[in-house]
């Protein structure tokens, strides 16, 4: 089986090629290359392979704008050492990944899995992909239009205390405790804030990080958050999302 490894350290690499070996002896790694211009030009001149593995963050920038510049019609496992939002747009998109540093029990689980999925139809793949890249690389909102009166004001991320939605409306509450109706779903916003940021942590609240005070622990699994500017059922994190919510936290 040949394999490409696309990574711009050194010892990351040695290391995933000596656990490509553990793992299966028939192995070849034919090539290695550290930079999105290497690999670019390597698929452009006919370079064929089994499998790729290919570090998100290269010499020369993100690995993703390779598929801009090439086609590629091969399987890819994704290797990461902190890009904690990347790896959920790879799971939400069943694509493979492994998180460094690399353990032999993860890789091996990886490669089996590419060998039981091989004959799947890489359009798929490709796709997916897109998708991922498309999740990463999109620009967030750094501010909103807001009406206040008779005039338009913008208000900064950093200023919005939260999103809420109140008999189908949908409002930015700002630090200071102001409400301003913008025209926006909450599953809009979630695609229009960078989710580093804020968190939706039930039907009716996304909530900015730089706002949480106090989190303890809530009645049948669930989390409330201490905050001024949340009442009642508005402060508690939804027992579904709660694994999620302590991620971000710890982001």
């Amino acid at each position: 089986m040949r394999v490409v490894i696309i990574e711009d350290e050194q010892l990351s690499a040695d290391h995933l090629t000596s656990l490509l070996n553990k793992i299966d002896n028939e192995v070849e790694v034919v090539a290695y290359y550290d930079t999105i211009k290497d690999s670019v030009n390597a698929f452009n001149g006919g370079l064929k392979v089994d499998l790729i593995f290919l570090d998100i963050h290269l010499a020369d920038g993100n690995s993703f704008e390779i598929f801009s510049k090439t086609t590629i019609e091969t399987p890819i496992i994704f290797t990461t050492a902190f890009d904690q939002y990347a790896i959920k747009a790879f799971k939400h998109n069943s694509i493979d990944y492994l998180l460094k540093p690399i353990s032999l029990t993860d890789l091996k689980f990886s490669f089996e899995k590419f060998l039981n999925q091989k004959l799947i139809i890489n359009k798929n793949l490709l796709e997916n992909i897109a998708s991922a890249y498309h999740q990463i690389s999109k620009p967030y909102k750094s501010r909103f239009l807001v009406k206040i009166g008779s005039s338009i004001d913008t208000i900064k991320k950093e200023d919005i205390h939260h999103f809420e939605t109140q008999d189908s409306l949908s409002f930015l509450v700002n630090i200071k405790g102001n409400r301003y109706p913008v025209d926006y779903t909450l599953d809009q916003l979630e695609e229009l804030i960078d989710p580093k940021d804020f968190f939706r942590i039930n039907r009716k609240i996304i909530l900015s990080i730089n706002t949480i005070e106090k989190v303890s622990s809530y009645f049948n699994g669930r989390l409330a958050i201490s905050n001024p500017h949340l009442e009642g059922d508005a402060r508690i994190v939804s027992r579904e999302r709660v694994q999620d919510f302590k991620t971000w936290l710890n982001s």
